[in-house]
């Protein structure tokens, strides 16, 4: 089955992807981020006597298979909008600067409108780092699977990324509202993929029994991109014309697993962890890795610096970070960020409690439903 686009729609589509960008970057006007991570409750322990030296301190990662300089991706943001694909453009070309992973905007757009192909070729501009696709998990039952491999191929993308998001979409006018049938339509697309595909959330977490869901249907990565960041229920409530929109949508400001959260209820042993939601600096990113995540995701900081000052500006955070991530591990008597996973940790009990309770839930066998 073919999904498809009106005229209008797509008219509506480049006015949504544009409100959501300028919504994002106005931080005086709209409150998008409402929300803690927890990583603020995990605490690394310093080392006195590293007996490391810090000239031969390795921050690089493998993603995707292929070899990166720092264990951070820049998160797919937005796309379907002209400020949309320039900033895109730009990500991708900071991206390869920095030599970290880079997500395109939802391609769906693709499946209606061919002629705007070129403003996804991002490979162009990032031609030695990952670069990955973009879907919604909603739009695979209702979306040609063969369509959506022809055009990772075309794009060169090295992965795709299926997002899932219902409260965004139930807070979207003009969002979904049939959730049904996702993780089966996950999994048949992961059975034919010409690449691997990681699975994300869009800012209110993954618990560990879903977290294991997408494992089994085959993701090669799930990146838990959890609260603490920006809380898309908000930013729909800014759109919408309806009075009780924002009031409502304020009820979800606290909504969703933390990021830290959903990490230390996973462990620290598991392959194929992103984390993402709210890593706002490089000691968020090395408590990510040291949690469990094999890289951390960054979207909206990115975005933010690019705006203020093009590429060099956000490649000035760039390179902040990657000297704090080094300085960290020197700081820890590492030398890779994999050995961030083995450095002890000091958690707050409340992180501890809270993370043994999610865990206790995903252990649970299904209950049977109640009799009528």
């Amino acid at each position: 089955m073919h999904s498809s686009l009106s005229s209008t729609e797509e008219g509506g589509l480049a006015r949504r992807k544009a409100q959501h960008l300028e919504i994002c970057l106005d931080q005086e006007r709209f409150g998008v981020e409402t929300s803690s991570t927890r990583l603020d409750e995990v605490r690394l322990i310093h080392r006195a006597l590293p007996e490391v030296d810090a000239s031969r301190v390795d921050t690089g990662m493998s993603f995707l298979g292929i070899p990166c300089r720092l264990p951070i991706f820049i998160s797919s943001m937005t796309g379907g909008s002209r400020q949309a694909y320039q900033m895109n453009k730009d990500l991708a070309t900071l991206a390869s600067e920095l030599g970290i992973p880079v997500g395109m905007g939802s391609i769906r757009i693709l499946l209606r409108k061919p002629q705007v192909i070129d403003d996804f070729r991002l490979k162009r501009f990032a031609p030695s780092v990952p670069v990955f696709a973009n879907i919604g998990g909603v739009q695979l039952p209702r979306t040609s699977h063969d369509s959506l491999y022809r055009l990772l191929e075309t794009l060169q993308a090295d992965g795709i990324a299926i997002h899932l998001n219902p409260g965004q979409e139930l807070f979207q006018p003009e969002g979904d509202r049939d959730f049904r049938g996702v993780l089966e339509a996950i999994s048949r697309f992961i059975e034919r993929s010409p690449v691997p595909v990681m699975v994300k959330e869009t800012g209110f977490g993954i618990a560990p029994r879903e977290v294991n869901q997408l494992f089994a249907a085959g993701a090669s990565y799930v990146d838990l991109a959890g609260a603490g960041g920006t809380n898309w229920v908000r930013v729909e409530s800014f759109r919408s014309d309806d009075p009780l929109d924002q009031p409502v949508a304020g009820e979800f400001d606290t909504w969703g697993i933390p990021t830290g959260l959903a990490l230390a209820a996973l462990g620290r042993n598991r392959r194929g962890i992103l984390a993402s939601g709210g890593i706002r600096t490089g000691l968020e990113v090395v408590t990510s890795l040291a949690l469990g995540a094999e890289a951390a995701g960054m979207a909206l900081p990115f975005v933010r610096e690019l705006s203020r000052g093009g590429i060099p500006r956000a490649l000035a955070l760039g390179e902040e970070l990657a000297r704090v991530i080094r300085n960290a591990l020197v700081l820890t008597g590492c030398t890779g960020v994999a050995e961030l996973r083995r450095v002890p940790l000091l958690m707050g009990e409340a992180l501890l409690r809270d993370a043994a309770s999610l865990r206790a839930d995903s252990l649970e066998k299904d209950r049977p439903d109640p009799p009528e």
